[in-house]
């Protein structure tokens, strides 16, 4: 039964349960007399909560990413990418990885103030900074609250290089800020295409922008002169995997420079979410897809081992690697991302007057 027949398909939503979170002893549950409880699913509109932290600035010292500077605006994301490696740490803040992940959005309106601050401090050195390296900084509710884009005037104001991953066409609304910064070798922008089949698109990834959206975005942001980067993210063996060539060369033709991919992992919580919601949207090929998932992990659906927790290993991920490389190698030709100018860097000395 595909998911357009199945009645307990959540439509608009990626995951279709709402996982135990591992750091909760209770949970609630819908009491029948009959002694059978059902997981209680709540209001299904997106609520928003607000949180004041007092550092925005995340360091990792992951092998895989190596001293890897990042900034998420937001915790939880509206797109419902079924897949979403972040969907774990929702966990931290006392919710689920399903459901609630893509219900309850954490914001942090003081970022901006916060990055400034970070700026500010007396022996910083200019290193380039990630928007997104947990949830997508493009998301729908920035176009109403817009921190990212406040975020984005502070790099400005310091220029501070910036490098900024997202598969939201919201992005344009910057568009003239990011053109300035580009001038500059200030930023990069990496865009994530998943898959052009718009049926699977709208199954993995409900709340975001089509293929051909995303598309247009790379046109437009490369005809301004900035620098991007498509992200075929995350190859997904016997959904997706057929696609890469196909990735590349649509996202070269409209002027991307460079690209990327990692391989899925199903970490934590994502194992159950995802299995759960691959044998609703695909049953005739849920075992297929998992069964190669695992083969490239070792033989589990989760993979913490750097090295090969992100590009995989095996006879299906090597030739996933091999038919990325032979696409980049046809389609990008020469082509590179230009470096990042650390020299232009503007130090506030002495007390600031925040510019918010």
């Amino acid at each position: 039964m595909s998911h357009e027949e199945n009645p307990e398909f959540f439509k608009g939503r990626g995951a279709q349960v709402n996982t135990h979170n591992k750091f909760l002893k209770n949970k609630y549950v819908l009491d029948h007399i009959e002694g059978i409880d059902e997981p209680l699913l709540e209001n299904t509109n997106t609520q928003l909560f607000e949180e004041t932290p007092k550092k925005i600035v995340s360091e990792s010292n992951s092998p895989d990413l190596s001293h890897m500077y990042s900034i998420n605006p937001y915790q939880g994301c509206e797109h419902g990418c079924i897949y979403c490696y972040a969907r774990n740490s929702h966990e931290y803040y006392g919710f689920s990885a399903g459901l609630d992940f893509e219900r309850k959005i954490i914001i942090k309106p003081n970022a901006p103030e916060l990055l400034e601050q970070y700026f500010n401090k007396k022996n910083y050195q200019p290193v380039c900074i990630m928007l997104s390296g947990n949830t997508d900084c493009y998301q729908p509710v920035e176009r109403k609250l817009g921190i990212t884009q406040r975020l984005l005037e502070v790099f400005w104001k310091y220029k501070n290089p910036v490098s900024i991953i997202t598969k939201n066409n919201v992005i344009l609304r910057d568009i003239d800020l990011l053109a300035d910064m580009a001038k500059l070798n200030l930023v990069h922008v990496n865009v994530s295409i998943t898959s052009l089949n718009e049926q699977l698109r709208q199954k993995l990834e409900p709340r975001t922008v089509t293929a051909t959206g995303r598309l247009a975005v790379v046109q437009k942001l490369s005809e301004r002169g900035i620098p991007v980067r498509v992200m075929a993210a995350p190859i997904i063996p016997g959904l997706n995997s057929n696609e890469v060539p196909n990735i590349i060369k649509a996202a070269a033709d409209r002027g991307a420079l460079a690209a990327g991919f990692t391989m899925v992992r199903l970490n934590g919580s994502i194992a159950e979410i995802f299995s759960d919601w691959i044998y609703k949207a695909f049953p005739d090929r849920a075992e297929k897809v998992l069964n190669m998932i695992r083969s490239t992990h070792d033989g589990q659906l989760n993979d913490s081992d750097y090295g090969r927790r992100m590009s995989g290993e095996g006879k299906v991920a090597e030739s996933i690697h091999q038919m990325f490389k032979m696409a980049c190698k046809r389609f990008m030709g020469d082509r590179q991302m230009p470096e990042y100018d650390y020299s232009l860097f503007v130090p506030r000395k002495g007390k600031q007057t925040s510019m918010f």
